[in-house]
């Protein structure tokens, strides 16, 4: 039986075909992305010569580490490779410290997070919009990755800097300290998000920055159903619900006090691979 071992850049080649295999949005790009600013943190099982499964885990220092990408290709499921990339993935989580763990889960792997320990924190949507009329121009500044980083760390509850440092060269605005967004291409749509705004309507004034610049094309837009507003906005704009998922949350060490995050600002997430 194959274990788990870590994946690098090399592995791009058959990681793109088992994610092509699944049908997912993730670019080779957001895939490097992943396996840099995770720091080993990627896992993946080779079989028959390719690798067949993957778990990430990308780490923001100490406070959270978020779990991603597990994905195991269509003809090796039932194998039991998933739940070895996850305790994998936990054993590495769990040496490092880190106070807590998330993720989103699809209803597929939702029964193995359970068993591992998980619990359900809130549902979370992916919301699609397809090519259609774009709004005109509207002509706002690049995110200062200094200035939102504390409006960043306030909802999401962690510092991830570096995550926005990586996102920011694929497309960014900012309304002053008080709401940012960036996106990036996805293989199928472009995605939307992360988004965090302290209003509504900063938050209506980036969407509409967005919509300006990618109207044209199919959007992916990833939101948590208890911002009401977010939805409301999605709605608005022409996108409808695509998939179902919920985020689950564990302690990574014992005695951890309650993780603190304001969902109410977060109107779309980085992503399923982020948080």
């Amino acid at each position: 039986m194959p274990g788990p071992r870590t994946l690098t850049g090399e592995d791009l080649p058959a990681i793109m075909t088992l994610k092509n295999a699944a049908g997912w949005n993730q670019t080779e790009q957001d895939w490097l992305n992943v396996i840099r600013l995770s720091r080993g943190g990627c896992f993946g099982i080779e079989c028959d010569g390719t690798v067949v499964a993957t778990t990430t885990a990308v780490c923001y220092a100490d406070r959270l580490a978020w779990i991603g990408m597990v994905l195991t290709h269509p003809d090796y499921r039932g194998r039991g490779f998933a739940r070895q990339l996850m305790e994998r993935a936990l054993d590495w989580v769990e040496a490092k410290g880190t106070a807590w763990i998330k993720l989103d889960a699809t209803d597929m792997g939702r029964p193995l997070y359970s068993r591992l320990g998980f619990q359900d924190e809130c549902p979370i949507e992916r919301w699609s919009r397809p090519p259609g009329p774009a709004p005109a121009p509207l002509d706002l500044p690049p995110a200062d990755l200094r200035s939102i980083a504390a409006l960043d760390a306030e909802a999401f509850g962690a510092d991830r800097s570096a995550l926005l440092q990586v996102l920011a060269p694929l497309g960014t605005a900012a309304i002053d300290d008080e709401a940012y967004t960036m996106g990036r291409p996805g293989s199928k749509a472009t995605h939307f998000g992360p988004l965090v705004s302290r209003s509504e309507k900063a938050a209506r004034e980036l969407l509409t920055w967005y919509l300006a610049a990618h109207g044209a094309e199919t959007i992916y837009w990833d939101l948590l159903n208890s911002n009401t507003r977010a939805a409301a906005l999605a709605r608005e704009f022409g996108f409808t619900p695509l998939r179902h998922l919920v985020r689950m949350a564990r302690p990574g060490r014992g005695g951890v006090a309650a993780f603190p995050h304001d969902d109410q600002l977060v109107f779309a997430i980085g992503g399923f691979e982020y948080g």
